[in-house]
């Protein structure tokens, strides 16, 4: 069967026939190898599929089975039938394999179409690549058939494509899905796409048509695959990690599969790529052989034009391969970069869930979310480009290997000039590798900078530190950052500059040296293949430096990343919890034995020290003692927070947490109380009741439903406070940690909040609580007091017992307390009387115990009903987030000419015309050169040898190239020094100077992650992202003009095909483009929420912790990464699809330029060089067309930074302006401090209700004025007011008879004082933090510091004034930041302050030397507002102020209001229980 029945025998080309195959070639290779691939192919994969389930098709679905079924079987029949002939007819088979072959592969691509239409949900790759193939197969086998034996086999050919005819219908078919089920975006289209629309990216199409009618939005993406999920991703990387402990290693593991796949369609791609300047050199040398034979009268027979026609089709086919192959490398890139960046993001943020507290101490948020947002996206980076360290040595060895052949050894003088280029590139790289090392810090440093002040713009706003902080960023910019970033540009420029010029010197080297030394002459069939091969040479080459940089910076990020996942966790048995099904009253919920606990490992000294605890159910215990003695700790230590050195906790049950200062998501007020769990009206009613929040939600726009902004930023402490203590009642836990949650809020809130949520009949009656506070009223009602100092329980036990103890600290607390009334904390409601004279009697104090009894146990037994919260099921992941208050601002549609404009204009027009110029004549000199070479080769052909070094097209051609180099330096100086340097610094500038200059109510409404973003992304796109697309696509947009240029003057009728390409050209470019700015708008706004839930998550570590919703939060966070990457993947893929598109393009130019070019050969005279010439650019045209489009859209998606820098700078509405200088008050002004308020009213922000109504009043100089009234009636706001942080709506208010609306804002801030309700401090130095501004000596702090009661904490520390404060001031507690601000205000010795809250969270005793010392000489002559809920604080000021939701309701001295008994102020100093203090001493004046 193997013998071959041709005359010509084995032989692979025909010598009978013209540019031809044997037939036994034909039939015995092509076919059959053909035939036997798909037999064995079909088989393996029937195997396959028989282990899939069978699925349920629709009834068109069926229809088409069967056409499918019925059509291959008649082929079936048809091919039996042909074999049948061959067999009888014996001679007309060369081979007959193929026949044998036929019928059975047709039988299996038979069983092969039914089981895949009827197991999975697309066409068969096998089926569908087998057709094509065997198509071309039989086309070429019948040329040579019909020439042979046309009239014995003329049965034969009709046979055999009469199996073609039944069998094409069917392929057809086979093109469309198996499944016709309408997809509705919840899966990917990939799932069931075929194998052409996979390699064209047609499964794209419908969502390109989509974005060029209207804008797309999130909803009409396609679903992720599921292991595209961060989830799964995640759980990925975090299995590999636990088996390796190499980052590097992990990620390969988990990822690496598809990419080394990726790898090798690079390699086949690299292959593809030479083969164009082999199949142009054959060209060439086709019609330098084709012009030599016919000029020769017919003497030698000349190649067939057949040929000519071949060798075009072939580049064809060639371009389309190495198309396809390129971008599902590409794709595999993307999709992989994708994975590891999603799978580190997961992996950062559950092991920031669980960092011990020193690592936690040591790194800033900003740094872990730089971990995620810039290492992992330098990794994302690593992974597109990553393999061109394996593509690019093996690119350079096939050029060196085809060079060589071209050029003999004279190819190697270039291998040596690239190979002493290749240590100088090391050089470069490794300086500019330092230097972006540096500028990452300088960025860090800045990204920092901005955070704090971000968090703290409202302190900075009252006390006027804009100016300051204003310096601190734009020292580190600009005399920092911009200096490295001009560095950086120089060296980027010469970088540039080097890669271009590189390729030009090494092709003129080489051929100087093959024109001396070689004896044959160098025509145009050698020059232009060689040139081919020297450009491509050039991007290997220029991408290996930016490789290596990628690795350098991928290898620095991985140590951060390895640094950061395997750093200290939290002790895993600090503490040991145990679930019990039932826990009845009495049972032990928490117990500490001899617990020994440190924040940080080296520290010498325990925080907390030999701790005994025991909390039972229903259970109320206190905890007490001074600033700083300990008392945060021990809750800290109860969740597991603190590293526990020596003894053991146990705890029974779970926990809820409401931290001293409450961590508010942004989320809604309900979503804040509900935190994950279902929503239980009738019980989330009761606990609305119990906090006192009706009201406030009364007030709130959407009530409960009312966005809070970032840290609950539009709601006050108060507000704040009951929020958490909310969330901590909802969460039903069987032990609640409070920290001093009624400091925030004032008297009688306190009160009711006692009554009804903390004390004995409170709805957490029946839990065990524990409550850290400073206030001694409720002591009484405490089941057991702890009173803590220096980290040790110096007492404790019940009330009473403490109280008879003559000796104990908390008698002498309360004693001291209690007695000097007016100096009180709050002291006992209305029992302060009863507590010294027990006049009950016994039966008395038994019926009312017996009634209160039960009143508890009907309350427990309702209580008792609630069952357990229950987490919520996590949202759809389209619904998933909210984008915070306000939506961010995204442009839709194409940026606006005028962005642009503005750009030019930061970037200087002259500047950007001069680089246009510069890079223009860089290509005509270009152009000018491949002109010296065209004439060069021919001249060299005329002459029939080389003319060496003199000939003048050879130093035209130098010249020309060096022309080129130089044009191109000074470009890439100009875009780089001058333009770029110049838009960074305007840009950042102006935005810089904008937020600084937007209102309060800007901050509150927009969360700072998305301000951040535009301070680090986007700040850094105009840096160093946007200046080198600009540069690429000004340089591809000349490259492109000239090769249409050239190619339309050497061949006139190619411009006609122009038009159709052009039209199909732009056709695609709109597409693209509308669609690409969408989704890259899209896939940019859904990286902010990332960033934000990540920065919030951070801040509220403890209470995630606390209440044990790690996993909730980690699938939070997984839900919004999943947003990102479904924004993320089309916007790459996008980039695929036109690409494929503009390749195809450039295919159908190279084919055209070739068959021009043949056919002008055949029928006129036409020289190979011009041939040669107009070619090679031909080649460069898919290359420039794609580049030109992706540079133009790269610097569109880029410039949308600029827009949104631009809309920041020009957009936001500023406060009033910061100096009027015409009406600059006199420099000692306020010199009396007397205040008035006219008929003033107010409200925060257009649109919303007044929070000061109609306020008239005066206050006197030197006057000392205290402010009450319940959380949210406008205390606050009355000061924020006075700082003009709020505008009137009407009226206004004078200090010292200068109307404060005239004035300009420095000017009003800097002249009086504040203390606010929240201490916000900095990162820096404790001097730094008290005079940020530095304009007072150490003498002055050192006296601030000992009125405020922290000489002596700071003179203990090592460093004194230099010692570092953490981010936030966390290194301090809530007390000490608290007194460190006091410290400012009394730094600044205004003559008017004001004093909100401004010792909520100190101990008595502390409160009480602050409140001596405002009443003290230091203060005589200043007029001070106090805002209080201690009432005790306010009870010796001159007058009382009594606000009421905005009103003023009472303003009198306290006496007088105390006496009035409808005054609201009596009844809020007898829910304090001072009014019997207060009217016992008036009564002891009376008599005195």
């Amino acid at each position: 069967m193997a013998s071959c029945r041709d005359v010509e025998g084995w032989r692979i080309v025909s010598k009978l026939r013209e540019f031809d195959f044997t037939l036994c070639f034909e039939e015995g290779v092509i076919l059959t190898s053909i035939l036997a691939l798909l037999l064995l192919s079909a088989t393996c994969r029937i195997w396959t599929l028989r282990h899939l389930p069978s699925r349920v098709i629709s009834r068109k679905s069926r229809w088409r089975l069967w056409v499918k079924l019925t059509l291959l079987g008649l082929a079936i029949v048809a091919s039996c039938f042909n074999l049948f002939v061959v067999l009888s007819l014996k001679r007309t088979a060369s081979v007959i394999w193929p026949y044998v072959l036929e019928p059975l592969a047709l039988l299996a691509s038979w069983i092969l179409t039914r089981s895949n239409h009827r197991r999975t949900r697309s066409s068969s790759t096998i089926l569908l690549l087998f057709w094509p193939f065997y198509t071309v197969g039989l086309v070429i086998w019948t040329r040579s058939f019909a020439q042979e034996e046309v009239s014995k086999g003329l049965f034969v050919i009709l046979s055999k494509w009469a199996v073609e005819l039944f069998a094409l219908p069917a392929y057809a078919l086979e093109c469309v899905s198996p499944d016709d089920s309408v997809n509705d975006n919840t899966e990917s289209p990939v799932v069931t796409a075929n194998v052409y629309s996979i390699w064209s990216f047609a499964w794209l199409t419908p969502l390109m048509q989509k974005g060029s009618k209207e804008f797309i939005t999130e909803n009409d993406l396609p679903a992720l695959l599921p292991r595209d999920e961060s989830e799964n991703l995640g759980n990925d990387l975090q299995g590999a990690l636990e088996k390796h402990s190499s980052v590097w290693l992990a990620l390969f593991i988990s990822y690496g599969g598809p990419y080394m796949g990726a790898a090798f369609l690079k390699l086949l791609q690299d292959s593809l790529a030479f083969l164009q300047p082999q199949l142009l050199r054959w060209i060439l040398a086709y019609i330098s052989n084709y012009q030599s034979t016919k000029g020769a009268a017919n003497l030698l027979v000349g190649p067939s034009p057949l040929e000519g026609y071949f060798i075009a089709i072939i580049m064809f086919v060639a371009s389309m391969a190495q198309t396809v192959v390129l971008h599902q490398y590409f794709q595999i890139c993307f999709e992989t970069g994708m994975r590891v960046r999603a799978g580190l993001v997961t992996a950062i943020y559950k092991k920031s869930l669980v960092l011990s507290s020193d690592e936690r101490g040591s790194r800033a948020s900003g740094d872990i979310v730089n971990l995620m947002s810039v290492d992992a996206s330098r990794l994302q980076d690593l992974c597109t480009y990553g393999l061109i360290a394996i593509s690019g040595p093996f690119q350079i060895t096939l050029a060196f290997v085809s060079l060589y052949n071209l050029l003999g050894w004279s190819a190697f003088v270039g291998v040596a000039i690239m190979i002493i280029s290749i240590p100088l590139n090391t050089t470069i790289a490794r300086m500019l590798k330092k230097m972006q090392e540096q500028q990452m810090k300088n960025r860090d440093r800045r990204t920092r900078l901005m955070s704090e002040l971000l968090a703290n713009i409202k302190s900075i706003k009252l006390y006027a530190w804009e100016y300051a902080f204003i310096r601190r960023v734009l020292h580190v910019r600009n005399d920092l950052e911009l200096t490295m970033l001009k560095k950086i540009g120089i060296v980027t420029a010469l970088n540039t500059t080097l890669w271009g010029g590189i390729p030009l010197i090494v092709a003129f080297s080489s051929f100087a040296t093959a024109s001396v030394f070689s004896s044959r002459p160098l025509t145009a069939d050698v020059i232009f293949p060689a040139i081919s091969l020297f450009m491509l040479l050039q991007f290997p080459l220029a991408m290996f430096s930016q490789v290596t940089s990628n690795i350098i910076e991928a290898l620095v990020s991985v140590k951060r990343l390895s640094g950061f996942l395997h750093a200290e966790e939290l002790q895993q048995n600090a503490l040991v919890k145990a679930q019990k099904n039932t826990l009845n009253i009495g049972d032990e919920v928490l117990s500490i034995t001899g617990g020994e606990f440190h924040w940080n490992k080296q520290d010498v000294s325990a925080a907390l020290e030999d701790i005994n605890l025991t909390v039972r159910k229903g259970e109320l215990v206190g905890v007490l003692g001074r600033v700083g003695s300990g008392k945060s700790s021990l809750l800290s230590a109860i969740i597991g927070d603190m590293r526990k050195s020596e003894g053991d906790v146990a705890l029974f049950g779970n926990v809820a947490y409401a931290a001293q200062n409450p961590w508010i998501l942004s989320a809604t007020v309900r979503e804040n109380i509900l935190f994950s769990h279902e929503y239980d009206e009738v019980f989330y009613n009761l606990v609305i009741e119990a906090c006192a929040l009706k009201p406030d939600f009364e007030l709130l726009p959407q009530g409960d439903l009312t966005e809070v902004g970032e840290k609950g930023i539009t709601l006050s402490g108060g507000q704040r406070a009951r929020l958490a203590l909310a969330r901590a009642i909802y969460a039903r836990a069987d032990l609640v940690l409070l920290d001093d949650v009624l400091a925030a809020v004032d008297s009688h809130v306190a009160r009711h909040v006692f009554d009804h949520v903390i004390g004995p009949q409170g709805l957490l009656a029946t839990k065990a609580r524990i409550l850290v506070t400073n206030s001694i009223s409720y002591l009484k009602y405490f089941d057991q007091l702890v009173y803590l100092r220096r980290g040790i329980i110096l007492e404790s036990g019940p009330y009473n017992d403490l109280m008879s103890n003559p000796d104990s600290e908390v008698r002498k607390l309360v004693h001291g307390h209690a007695t000097s009334g007016a100096n009180s904390g709050t002291t006992t409601p209305g029992r302060s009387s009863g507590m010294a004279t027990p006049t009950t009697s016994e039966g008395d104090m038994q019926a009312t115990l017996v009634g209160e009894l039960e009143r508890v146990s009907e309350k427990v037994s309702r209580r008792e009903s609630f069952k357990k919260a229950v987490l919520a099921a996590p949202p759809k992941l389209r619904d998933a987030s909210s984008d915070g208050i306000t939506k961010e601002h995204s442009e839709q549609g194409r940026v606006k000419m005028e962005v642009y404009s503005q750009y030019l204009h930061a970037a200087s027009k002259k500047g950007f015309l001069f680089f246009v110029l510069a890079t223009v004549l860089q290509q005509a000199v270009s152009v000018m050169s491949t002109v010296m070479l065209r004439l060069w080769g021919e001249h060299n052909r005329e002459m029939g040898a080389n003319a060496g070094l003199t000939d003048k097209y050879f130093l035209g051609y130098g010249l020309s190239n060096l022309m080129a180099i130089f044009l191109g330096a000074c470009a890439a100086l100009l875009i780089w020094v001058f333009c770029s340097l110049r838009s960074s610094k305007h840009l950042h500038d102006s935005m810089l100077h904008s937020v600084m200059r937007a209102p309060l109510s800007f901050f509150e409404t927009t969360p700072t992650g998305r301000i951040l973003n535009l301070f680090s992304r986007d700040t850094y796109v105009v840096d160093q992202i946007l200046a080198r697309v600009i540069q690429n696509m000004v340089r591809t947009s000349a490259v492109c003009a000239s090769i249409v240029l050239v190619i339309g003057i050497s061949f006139p009728p190619f411009l006609i095909a122009v038009v159709p390409l052009a039209w199909f050209y732009s056709k695609i470019t709109a597409y693209y483009l509308a669609t690409s700015r969408e989704l890259k708008r899209l896939d940019a706004v859904s990286r902010s929420p990332i960033f934000a839930w990540f920065s919030e998550s951070l801040a509220g570590l403890s209470t995630i912790r606390a209440y044990d919703q790690q996993s909730v939060f980690i699938a939070n966070n997984a839900r919004r990464i999943d947003r990102n990457q479904l924004c993320y993947l089309p916007s790459t893929a996008v980039n695929r699809w036109l690409a494929v598109r503009l390749e195809f393009v450039g295919a159908v130019i190279i084919f055209v330029t070739a068959v021009l070019a043949v056919s002008a050969v055949v029928t006129s005279d036409v020289d190979a060089g011009l041939v040669g010439l107009v070619l090679s650019y031909a080649l460069n045209t898919t290359g420039s067309l794609n580049w030109f489009v992706r540079s133009a859209s790269e610097v569109e998606q880029n410039v949308v930074s600029v827009e949104r820098i631009v809309h920041y700078a020009k957009d936001l509405e500023p406060e009033a302006p910061y100096e009027i200088p015409e009406n600059k008050p006199a420099s000692e002004w306020p010199t009396a401090g007397e205040v008035e308020f006219r008929e003033y009213s107010a409200r925060y922000r257009p649109g919303l209700d007044l929070v000061l109504k109609d306020i008239s009043m005066t206050i006197k100089p030197k006057e000392k004025i205290g402010i009450c009234g319940r959380t949210g009636a406008g205390k606050s706001s009355l000061l924020l007011a006075l700082f003009r942080i709020i505008e009137p709506a009407s009226g206004t208010i004078f200090i010292d008879k200068v109307d404060i609306t005239k004035l300009g804002l420095h000017d009003l801030r800097s002249a009086i004082s504040i203390v606010p309700q929240s201490p916000d401090l900095f990162e820096g130095t404790l001097r730094e933090n008290i005079d940020p501004a530095g304009e007072h000596q150490d003498v002055d702090i050192w006296t601030a510091l000992e009125h405020a009661h922290l000489k002596a904490y700071i003179e203990s520390l090592p460093e004194g004034l230099d010692a570092p404060v953490q981010e936030a001031g966390s290194s301090l507690s809530a007390g000490q930041r608290q007194l460190l601000c006091f410290a400012r205000a009394l730094l600044r010795k205004t003559k008017v302050l004001v004093l909100d809250e401004a010792t909520s969270a100190v101990d008595l005793d502390t409160d009480r030397a602050i409140q001596e010392i405002i009443r003290g000489p230091i203060f005589r002559d200043v007029t001070i507002l106090t805002i209080a809920h201690r009432l005790n604080t306010i009870m010796e000021s001159d007058r009382v102020l009594v606000l009421d939701a905005g009103k003023i309701a009472e303003f009198d001295a306290p006496k007088k209001l105390l006496e009035n008994k409808s005054s609201t102020f009596r009844s809020m100093a007898m829910e304090a229980g001072l009014v019997q203090v207060q009217l016992d001493e008036a009564g002891e004046n009376a008599h005195v």
